[in-house]
């Protein structure tokens, strides 16, 4: 197996840039995942890299060389589509012999790594079959084994799963995770799901528009996101975000929507945003799951009003009014309230979130 390297890469469509100064290292062995929305440039990027595009600018490296010039072929790579691409004229085992046939490979050869991967990926019974007798989830494996039997330096994986209904997608998520450690295998993976990309990757580049906006573990993009965009594109309830203002004087603190509502901050903060703010207005985010609801008042508590209640079986998903603004809290199910309760909210100081309404960038 082998790093992959790229550095300043730019891929233009005419006058829209696609992807603009990219710089990224996927380590041996590595499980990365490019995450983004559609047009964010994630899969151009993994065409960049397999040689399916020629870029306008940059290197692309696998292992110590510059591929930028050398065909798909010889890259020593191996793709799998999120549309199968199996040859209905052909078994199962033919199609994941196909690629070892088109190098001359002699026959017994051949049948031993098919059996070995099909042996991997539980699909020894299903050889003989035709595509079109087959389901999505086995079709997938097929295509799978189809990229492994080649023993390639890197797999690029373009949304693999988007075709599966939800239950095969979470077991192929966990099986391709453990394939992926069982083969020691690099591997990059382009999805827009980020359930995906937190379940899988052992880092995340989460992209937007052209760019990488952060990379890191899923623990890093989850708790301690870079910027408003990381913070609201990751996490289901998306981040709450509510407009702020900070005071500065003996008692700091951010009044929140429009105002309204006083939050005292300690030093910490304090001190980051005398340091790295660009003026005094930010945005205040911060998870459902990390509000503490209550039915009295306290210190530090802020009043709110109940607009719905979602209940999901394992939790309660609040929508509260603060002010003009709707943001969410997650409680245990048994915390049960009704349309138009006046509850109060408290958050966990050492969960919250803020960013320059100007650069939108982590001030906290």
């Amino acid at each position: 197996m082998a790093r992959v390297t790229v550095e300043k890469l730019t891929k233009k469509f005419g006058d829209v840039v696609a992807v603009r100064d990219l710089d990224l290292q996927v380590e041996d062995r590595e499980f990365m995942v490019f995450l983004g929305p559609s047009g964010c440039g994630k899969t151009t990027t993994l065409r960049c890299i397999s040689g399916l595009e020629r870029p306008e600018g940059g290197t692309i490296r696998i292992g110590d060389t510059v591929v930028n010039n050398l065909s798909p072929a010889v890259r020593d790579i191996a793709m799998v589509f999120q549309f199968y691409a199996l040859y209905p004229h052909m078994s199962a085992g033919e199609n994941i012999a196909f690629p070892l046939h088109a190098r001359r490979m002699p026959g017994n050869e051949v049948q031993r790594r098919v059996n070995e991967v099909a042996r991997v990926l539980r699909i020894e019974h299903l050889l003989q079959r035709r595509p079109r007798q087959l389901s999505g989830g086995e079709q997938q494996r097929v295509a799978l084994g189809r990229a492994m039997v080649r023993r390639p330096k890197v797999f690029l994986m373009d949304e693999p799963l988007t075709n599966l209904d939800a239950k095969l997608r979470s077991e192929m998520r966990a099986e391709l995770k453990r394939l992926q450690k069982d083969l020691n295998a690099t591997t990059v993976y382009v999805t827009h799901d980020q359930v995906e990309a937190m379940s899988m990757g052992d880092r995340i580049g989460v992209m937007k528009q052209g760019g990488i906006e952060q990379i890191g573990t899923p623990d890093e993009v989850y708790n301690h996101p870079a910027s408003l965009f990381v913070a609201g594109f990751v996490g289901r309830p998306a981040m709450n975000f509510v407009p702020a203002e900070y005071r500065d004087g003996a008692e700091p603190s951010l009044f929140l929507a429009d105002g309204a509502f006083a939050l005292p901050v300690d030093d910490r903060w304090a001190t980051a945003i005398r340091e790295r703010a660009t003026g005094n207005t930010f945005t205040f985010g911060i998870r459902s799951e990390d509000i503490a609801l209550y039915t009295e008042p306290g210190q530090d508590r802020i009043p709110s009003e109940v607009y719905v209640m979602e209940p999901l079986g394992d939790v309660n998903l609040f929508d509260l009014k603060l002010g003009e603004q709707i943001i969410k809290a997650k409680t245990l199910p048994n915390f049960r309230l009704r349309i138009g309760d006046r509850v109060w909210l408290q958050p966990d100081h050492d969960k919250m979130h803020l960013f320059d309404a100007q650069t939108e960038r982590a001030i906290f």
